[in-house]
């Protein structure tokens, strides 16, 4: 044990009653604080905007091909997707595509009447993410070449008009020439993602029935849905998806359809910017504060450790050691504080939300190894920086002065 170590656990102590260890425990309190509420923020943050993105995502693709003069109608342009445009599509980043297209129409039963948009698959589409959120029935099975009357509708489509499963439902729809066609189908399944501008519009049909309402051909489609082995790497594979397509197709992304929410989750970065600056000022300001009162207690130590030659550098390493102490103990203890919050919130769902307001009923929470380390060892540092400051009154110190003899 070297002589600052020593020096500093003797003249140091959490139990002792007086002003500086009462300073000490509000500063263990204070940096405890801060390091769980910074966890919790950054835990809630990353969780709501992976969950969020991925409910969008499940409903639009991280990225779909669809034709250029497309309008912001719901009507779309068809194109052919035939042998060329798979061969063009031969990505190694590309996991899976699937055909689809929508098609605008009403449900109207006795007593009520809805817009939808009929999303129309084939018998090769993954229904994982639709059977992740499935709260009734089942997901139906097309066939190629055959046109099936199953659909799923949503929930709130499901409590607005009245429909369970195995009901029948009329949908209709309105021809170029103005004149209104109805189709019977049968409900299959019911679904909830929480996502209110998809729930409340997405009926899933089969693509057979998009192209017969549509008059298209067997290989036309509306959009093509393009999965990716890594979505961090999205805007990248659209570039190389965009300039190997025909001229007249054009790609875009998940970010591209619904701008309005990923921008809305962008903003959520700012408020855990001001949440982790706050903590790291206030508990800043009270471990400078602390380690003033305790040199300021010490004087007349200071001036008997100097009067027996020790250095300026040597007690300011005293004085340091037992700061760092103090903010490791508090920042062991926000850290299990802060954990053990978001580890019951993740496995119980205690904190619910409004899904109209948030598209998520519970407060989502995703611990990252790689946030948790990063956050602590920032802090640290930066904490550690801090005291640096305070230290330097110890130069001022003189002995002659502090020492007093009674």
């Amino acid at each position: 044990m070297n002589t600052s170590t020593f020096i500093s656990k003797r003249i140091f102590s959490l139990s002792k009653e007086n002003l500086s260890s009462t300073v000490m425990r509000i500063a263990v309190a204070s940096v405890a604080l801060g390091i769980a509420i910074m966890l919790i923020s950054i835990a809630v943050v990353v969780g709501f905007k992976n969950q969020i993105k991925d409910k969008v995502v499940g409903f639009v693709a991280p990225i779909h091909i669809q034709a250029l003069n497309q309008n912001e109608s719901i009507e779309e342009t068809p194109f052919l997707y035939d042998s060329v445009l798979n061969a063009r599509l031969d990505k190694p980043f590309i996991t899976a595509m699937h055909k689809t297209a929508n098609k605008a129409g009403i449900i109207k039963t006795d007593e009520e009447i809805q817009a939808v948009v009929l999303k129309g698959v084939d018998a090769d589409y993954n229904w994982d993410y639709i059977n992740s959120y499935l709260v009734a029935g089942e997901v139906p099975q097309y066939i190629e070449n055959e046109r099936s009357n199953d659909v799923v509708i949503s929930n709130i489509i499901s409590h607005k008009m009245n429909l369970n499963v195995g009901d029948a439902v009329r949908i209709w729809f309105v021809d170029s020439d103005m004149k209104a066609r109805g189709r019977k189908f049968d409900v299959k399944g019911i679904y909830e993602t929480g996502l209110q501008e998809c729930d409340e519009r997405y009926v899933y049909c089969d693509l057979n029935q998009i192209r017969k309402l549509n008059g298209w051909n067997n290989g036309e489609i509306g959009h093509l849905e393009i999965w990716v082995d890594d979505e961090s790497m999205l805007h990248d594979y659209n570039r190389q998806i965009y300039f190997s397509i025909p001229t007249e197709l054009v790609s875009l992304t998940a970010m591209d359809s619904y701008p309005q929410i990923f921008d809305w989750l962008e903003l959520q970065d700012m408020n855990v910017v001001i949440i982790i600056s706050l903590m790291l000022l206030v508990a800043g300001i009270t471990i400078i504060s602390m380690l003033l009162i305790i040199i300021l207690e010490r004087t007349s130590t200071i001036g008997l450790l100097k009067a027996m030659g020790a250095s300026n550098g040597l007690i300011r390493k005293i004085f340091l050691k037992r700061s760092c102490r103090i903010l490791l103990i508090g920042m062991l203890i926000g850290n299990v504080i802060g954990i053990g919050l978001c580890l019951i919130q993740k496995y119980t769902g205690l904190i619910s939300l409004s899904p109209e307001s948030y598209y998520l009923s519970a407060v989502p929470i995703e611990l990252n190894l790689w946030h948790i380390v990063a956050l602590n060892i920032g802090t640290l540092i930066l904490w550690v920086l801090m005291l640096l400051l305070p230290t330097m009154l110890i130069n001022n110190v003189r002995p002659s002065k502090s020492i007093r003899f009674e």
